[in-house]
């Protein structure tokens, strides 16, 4: 032994380390490849030898490896055994390397389950630190589920640098297990008030992250996180509670009046930036959300506008960035607080950070007016001439876009003007937003009709000067424009002043380098300018015109037939057919132009942008379904169908660069030099020159002359927005000076003071500048039988949907966490006891919901205030509202309880928010808060004391009914117990819930098989999550004085029902059981199996190997035995109201059959419990002597019972959706009755 570890210490001696992998790959950059691969080869020998020192260095290489890219997913195991070192640096190591490359799809990760628990009961806080480190970057939804309690426990902890660990991951918990929230949300509000402030920050962080998505959730807590944020002097806590205020004041406007006097004084007195921000953001927020009457709101928004301004003067870029981003918030609901700093705005258009640059564009977009927006709009066409870079000049184009068609145009005054910006726009070389400019000239010439002449003319111009526009031919370009333009010139060709010109423009051969998409539009708008032109010549008799028009079309068009593009080449020769048709009618002088014009009379209406969306999609019609067979995946190069000259051509067309020397060079340039001089047509040299030219070795030594483009393009006839400036004042300007005169008139006996100050009004409102044009509000078209709904659905991925949870509910028992402990069998409770203590807790709250009720009434005789009501209903459902409902009575429960308490809370909050001071009976509200959050035994303990108590509140109830005669408590009492026999009755079988009438024990654990050794006895049952798995639960108990061990549990599978086993395990494997048995103890161990179909019951074989250990030696012993899955093994009990019900039984999917079973002695109540406990049903409805029951399958069978008891008999009547599934149910259900009635 000492030999080995010796030889273990050398070999350690001359293994590679990190620092000796690092170094080595800096040494090996021409080959890093090739010696990673090498090191990668001596780590895998290293992971094989048994020293775990070797192990954890191999791992923290593995580690380092993985971050450079490479995958070390195939030592996932490998990482497990250094986790479980019991040396904490190897233990470091092991949690890094999972923490790195461990994720929910590793198939290992289950087997750090009991590892990760055992160090997070570690004794050393720092194993319980790097578990809970370590945990939070690969925590599944099973780890969560299996883990959470042990989490939550450590929320506790005595060492707060475990309880701030343990706070922070169970954020990552709630996300991944969301179960979790409820029962663990209690621990986390005390860690509010935790001493150690980075407990209390931990905590915050948490709530306050789960609070940004589902704030409504958590508005009870404001009174607490108030406190907080009045005393704490951490500003990273002010800011994440500050932050939450902003999302809980929009959902309670009174909040905002307490937070505007603290937040305020924070403003003042704070000088951390991002606090200051964070509190003019909640300020925003809370003001928008208070009545604009609230005392001080013009002063709080200027305070809050002059800090920020503070902050976009500042020399900080990211300051600045801050403070214009704030500012654009305040802009929402007050745009005359900050068009008074439009000055500052427009400074940060020259910023050298162009992110500062784009969000003060944004700020411009809402300071908009009627008034300043020419202004505006010329400062930002100045700055898109001086833009430097493509991306900032395009923003800039979007922008003038944006800001002058918002709000349906509803700040342009004069239409001519937005026409004349748009054109002055298309001189922008290089712009990818073409198209944008495109689509608003062609809504404003529709919207706009009064402003088509200008805009027809305009289009016109655009169209005679194309070949300014394409010089950019890509897609998106410039050029789109012309798109535009020959539309426009087409469908509203009436105001064309020559449309002769437009259409020679619309057909030049230039035309053709167009993209095809526009080459499409002038060909169908030129046959639209073609027939306007049609119908003039005839009209004015002029056949020679009307054939001239009719050859330049039939010459132009061929060119367009012989386009690439095929939607081209389809019109263009469809157009040319018809030209020459029309051309032999013109030659037997029919008359045509009607016949013609009227292919394009009408108005098309334009389609909404959502309407392929909304139509619904036909019956019988699979969108997602193959139309022809799918192609195969595994389609090899070989079979792939071979393009003989796109692809080649493609190819061989690529540029080769071939370098080419001196004398190649200068060959070629005099080859290219004797060409010149024997063309003709070449325009020879000066000899100054051409000897010029002889000494220059090349191109790149010719002058480039630098041109002035300080002076814009001015295309002819295309007018400067300039001057549409210079009239809009001079209109401005007669229309007030013409409003003064009427004004005068009007108010000639009003006094002069009101006069003024209305005057000041009206000079600043924009409604007093009318249009020059009107804009028309088109209805967009949507198909017939559209969807109503125009949201987006949510993202079903989304993991915060599912923390959306009422956390003022009371903790049902489904909702406890999980607790892994071991399973005795003298410890379990009989069902017996449960049935038991569910009918003494009903008994309580059936007490408890009358006294309710009469408390009620009292009130409402009495017309008693509020806060008396409040006190009432604190001092009488302190036990209600602890007490958590059982599964059968939840259905009815809940919805009561629910109310109940949150409106305890509402009545917490009102008290809060409110300026009247608290009560000093109120004061039991934070027990009633902790009994609410208290654990199980906590609530059964009050429960009992409650019982205990009985008759001291029975005689207060007394002295409260003193006044009242003796006749109301006789009828009061005759309709207690008519509502007994009556109508609870009914009620309390509901739902699978069963009288007070005590029941024998029951036990759904049936023997599977037994020896000397042990006795072994299962139960299955039904998985909710999925449909086609059942759970099968094996109790194993040793019967004898020896240990048992080594346990494996295998059944032989069957077509149709499997035993899921371990990855790479075959059929024949067997499932080790997960812990041994000493003498005398009993352990449960689950085993999951996948079901085909449910309707057969089956029966599996199986055997049990184990090892006998005791004081002779160890024996291996075998125990056969027939697992059986019967049907009813299949049924989940689902509670069912009797209104669905009877929709079910009404439905004709349902098949029927009956049975009759002879010899029942039993009660009613006791063959219902049966049904119930052992063939997983619920009682819908019961009137003695029948019951109605109902049932569902885990693959969604309805099963419907209707149950009579006769004198001696039991009949049945059954109904269910499949009928061999109901044959064999009631065979078992006979089978049942037989034995155990």
């Amino acid at each position: 032994m000492a030999l080995r570890i010796v030889k273990g210490s050398i070999d350690r001696m001359f293994d590679k380390n990190l620092q000796d992998l690092v170094r080595g790959i800096r040494n090996h950059k021409d080959d890093e490849a090739k010696y990673i691969s090498t090191c990668i080869d001596e780590i895998k020998q290293e992971l094989k030898q048994d020293n775990i020192a070797v192990k954890a260095n191999a791992v923290c290489k593995l580690t380092y490896l993985q971050m450079l890219g490479y995958d070390i997913s195939w030592a996932a195991f490998n990482i497990i055994e250094v986790m479980s070192a019991s040396k904490f640096t190897f233990k470091r190591i092991g949690y890094l390397a999972a923490s790195q490359c461990f994720h929910e799809g590793t198939d290992v990760i289950m087997l750090t389950t009991n590892q990760i628990r055992k160090d997070l009961s570690s004794p050393t806080q720092y194993d319980t630190g790097v578990a809970l480190t370590g945990l939070s970057c690969f925590v599944t939804p099973d780890l969560a589920r299996d883990l959470a309690n042990d989490i939550m426990t450590l929320m506790s902890h005595t060492k707060p640098y475990i309880r701030k660990k343990a706070v922070l991951i169970m954020y990552k918990v709630f996300l991944k297990y969301p179960e979790s929230l409820r029962p663990a949300f209690p621990r986390l509000k005390e860690k509010l008030e935790d001493p150690d402030p980075g407990v209390q920050s931990a905590a915050v962080n948490v709530i306050c992250e789960l609070a940004r998505r589902n704030p409504k959730n958590y508005l009870s807590l404001a009174p607490l996180f108030f406190k907080l944020m009045t005393s704490s002097t951490n500003n990273w806590v002010l800011i994440k509670i500050i932050k939450l205020f902003g999302a809980l004041t929009p959902l309670e406007p009174r909040l905002g009046k307490k937070l505007i006097e603290p937040l305020t004084n924070l403003i003042h007195s704070t000088s951390a930036m991002s606090l200051l921000y964070e509190c003019v953001n909640t300020v925003i927020a809370v003001l928008i959300s208070l009545s604009s009457g609230m005392p001080n709101h013009t002063a709080s928004i200027q305070l809050c506008v002059q800090k920020l301004r503070i902050l976009i003067e500042d020399s900080d870029q990211n300051l600045k960035y801050l403070g214009l981003l704030a500012m654009s918030k305040i802009l929402k609901t007050h745009p005359k607080s900050v068009q008074s700093h439009k000055d500052l705005i427009l400074q940060c258009l020259d910023d050298k950070d162009e992110s500062i640059r784009l969000r003060a564009l944004d700020l411009l977009y809402g300071m908009v007016s009627k008034k300043n927006l020419m202004e505006i709009v010329k400062k930002l066409l100045i700055h898109v001439d001086k833009a430097e870079g493509t991306t900032y000049r395009d923003e800039l184009l979007t922008k003038i876009i944006d800001i002058c068609s918002q709000s349906n145009y509803q700040y342009i005054t004069n239409f001519e003007w937005y026409i004349s910006i748009l054109v002055e726009l298309t001189r922008l070389e290089g712009t990818r937003h073409g198209h944008l400019i495109a689509s608003q000239m062609l809504d404003v010439a529709i919207r706009v009709k009064a402003i088509r002449a200008f805009a027809v003319s305009q289009m016109a111009m655009l169209l005679d000067n194309a070949h300014l526009l394409t010089g950019n031919t890509q897609r998106n370009g410039i050029c789109e424009v012309l798109y535009a333009a020959a539309w426009i010139c087409g469908e509203f060709s009436e105001h064309l002043q020559e449309p002769h010109v437009t259409l020679e423009a619309m057909l030049r051969p230039k035309v053709t380098t167009l993209p095809g998409h526009i080459q499409a539009v002038y060909v169908q708008n030129a046959v639209k300018l073609y027939a306007s032109l049609l119908q003039q010549k005839e009209q004015a008799e002029d056949k020679e015109g009307a054939l001239q028009v009719t050859a330049l079309m039939i010459e132009r068009l061929p060119q367009f037939v012989q386009s690439a593009d095929l939607e081209v080449q389809e019109r263009a020769s469809c157009i040319l057919q018809l030209m020459k048709y029309i051309e032999k009618l013109h030659v037997k002088a029919v008359p045509v132009s009607e016949e013609v014009t009227a292919l394009f009379a009408g108005e098309l209406n334009p389609v909404a942008p959502k309407a392929q969306k909304k139509v619904p999609i036909p019956d019988g019609l699979d969108l997602d379904a193959w139309i022809n067979e799918p192609p195969s995946e595994s389609e090899s190069e070989d079979e792939r169908p071979q393009t003989i000259f796109h692809e080649e051509e493609h190819k061989h067309s690529k540029h080769r660069h071939v370098e080419m020397d001196e004398e190649e060079l200068a060959r070629r340039r005099e080859a290219r030099k004797q060409e010149q001089a024997n063309n003709p047509f070449y325009i020879k040299s000066s000899p100054s020159s051409h000897k010029g030219y002889h000494d220059t070795p090349g191109v790149d030594h010719i002058p480039v002359v630098q041109i002035d483009l300080s002076v814009p393009l001015k295309v002819p006839g295309i007018p400067m927005s300039d001057q549409y400036l210079r009239l809009e004042e001079e209109r401005r300007h007669k229309q007030k000076i013409e409003k003064d005169k009427r004004k005068k008139k009007k108010q000639k006996k009003e006094r002069r003071g009101p006069h003024r100050r209305h005057d000041s009004l009206q000079t600043e409102s924009d409604e007093d500048i009318p249009p020059a044009q009107q804009v028309d509000i088109i209805t967009e078209e949507m198909p017939e039988n559209a969807l109503p709904s125009d949201e987006d659905e949510k993202d079903p991925s989304d993991p915060y949907r599912a923390l959306d949870i009422d956390l003022d509910r009371p903790l049902a028992d489904s909702e406890k966490l999980p607790v892994q402990k071991h399973r005795a069998m003298e410890d379990q409770k009989s069902p017996e006891e449960n049935i038991f203590s569910d009918q003494k807790s009903k008994k309580v709250t059936k007490k408890l919901k009358k006294e309710k009720e009469k408390v009620k009434r009292r009130d409402a005789e009495k017309k008693k205030s509020k806060v008396k009501d409040d006190k009432k209903r604190r001092k009488s459902s302190p036990v209600t509202e602890d007490k958590e409902p059982t599964e059968d009575d939840q259905v009815f429960t809940e919805p009561k309880e629910k109310t109940e308490k949150s409106t305890a809370d509402d009545s917490e909050l009102d008290f809060w928010l409110s300026n009247t001071p608290v009560p000093t009976e109120v004061e039991p509200c934070p027990d009633l808060q902790t009994a609410v959050s208290e654990p199980d035994e906590t609530l059964k303990e009050n429960i009992q004391s409650e019982e205990k108590e009985g008759p001291k509140s029975s005689k207060k109830k007394k002295k409260h009914r003193k006044d009242k005669a003796e006749k109301t408590k006789d009828e009061k009492k005759s309709k207690k117990k008519k509502h007994h026999s009556d109508k609870e009755r009914v009620e309390a079988m509901q739902n699978g819930t069963l009288d007070d009438e005590p029941l024998p024990p029951m036990s759904n654990y049936t023997l599977l098989a037994d020896d000397s050794y042990i006795t072994v006895t299962y139960d299955i049952q039904g998985n909710l999550q999925n449909e086609s798995q059942v759970v099968v639960s094996v109790i194993f108990e040793n019967k004898c004085n020896s240990y048992l061990k080594s346990m494996e549990f295998n059944v032989l599978d069957s077509l149709n029902t499997k035993l899921i086993r371990p990855e790479g395990s075959t059929v024949h494997d067997g499932i080790p059981v997960p812990f041994q048995l000493p003498p005398g103890i009993a352990n449960e161990a689950r085993f999951v199996f996948t079901v085909q179909s449910v309707v057969m019951p089956q029966k599996l074989k199986g055997t049990l190997t184990y090892i006998v250990k005791n004081e002779d030696g160890s024996s291996h012993e075998k125990l056969d035995f027939k697992l059986h899955f019967s049907c009813t093994s299949y049924l989940i009990t689902t509670p069912c109201y009797s209104d669905a019900f009877a929709k079910l039984l009404e439905s004709g999917d349902m098949k029927m059959s009956s049975l009759k079973v002879d010899g029942i002695d039993i009660s009613f109540q006791h063959l219902l419990a049966k049904i119930c406990f052992y063939l997983h049903f619920s009682v819908v409805e019961r009137v003695d002597p029948c019951a109605s029951m109902y049932s569902r399958s885990i693959q969604g069978h309805h099963i419907c019972l209707l149950v009579k008891k006769g004198e001696n008999h039991v009949s049945v009547d059954a109904k269910c959706s499949d009928s061999s599934f109901l044959s064999n149910l009631l065979d078992e259900i006979k089978e049942m009755l037989s034995k155990k009635c």
